[in-house]
């Protein structure tokens, strides 16, 4: 697949050293999964912080560390040879991190209507950062907005026509404080995003406005 709109290295470092809000997570680990180019880059960031780990200089651990981190396991609960949980439901729309996230396939997501046949489902994260999957049917306009923080979008399925670019399956569209937009379902196929913003959006239109604390966007 070919992928345009990738994250950048910065936030890809991030990921790989594990500095990224969980619902960023989300969004990087499937973004990766989608685009073999940023894979291959997020193996190259593993690689250089594994190196730089290599040369750091060694920690004196107190007397006994070694045993007690032995203790530790072996308090773990055993698990039974013959358990056999079921598979992971897989779906065709759904990367696989994020199908393993939420427990389940697209047909079981539990979606809530945001008006104008759109709909959201907001999935468990911590409390540092939303993600929630947004879905728009085809041609629908989304409210004009501004960002009070940073939004991560990943489409899943159709496409996104945004400020004279279009974002289609894989692609991601990073949104700072310095962008206001309106972005609009591309015609032909209802679209399936996968959003993450740490901070609530600003919408110029009153009734989004109004509406804002009942969706939590």
């Amino acid at each position: 697949m070919t992928v345009k709109h990738q994250v950048n290295d910065e936030i890809l470092t991030a990921y790989a050293a594990g500095e990224l809000p969980e619902a960023f997570n989300v969004v990087v680990a499937s973004h990766v999964t989608l685009c073999d180019e940023a894979r291959v880059r997020l193996e190259t960031a593993e690689a250089v912080g594994g190196a730089v780990l290599d040369n750091l200089d060694g920690i004196d651990m107190p007397h006994g560390s070694f045993q007690a981190t032995l203790r530790l396991i072996s308090d773990q609960p055993a698990v039974s040879i013959g358990t056999n949980p079921s598979p992971t439901p897989v779906c065709g729309v759904l990367p696989q991190p994020l199908t393993d996230y939420i427990g389940g396939s697209l047909e079981q997501v539990k979606w809530r209507p945001l008006g104008m046949g759109a709909k959201q489902a907001i999935l468990k994260t911590t409390n540092d950062a939303s993600v929630r999957l947004l879905y728009i049917p085809a041609g629908s306009e989304m409210p004009d907005h501004g960002h009070h923080g940073l939004e991560m979008t990943l489409v899943l399925q159709g496409a996104v026509l945004d400020g004279g670019e279009r974002f289609a399956r894989g692609d991601v569209e990073i949104a700072g404080e310095d962008l206001e937009h309106t972005p609009v379902a591309d015609i032909g196929e209802d679209c399936i995003c996968l959003v993450a913003s740490d901070a609530p959006l600003k919408f110029r239109g009153l009734l989004p406005r109004i509406a804002q604390p009942f969706f939590r966007i």
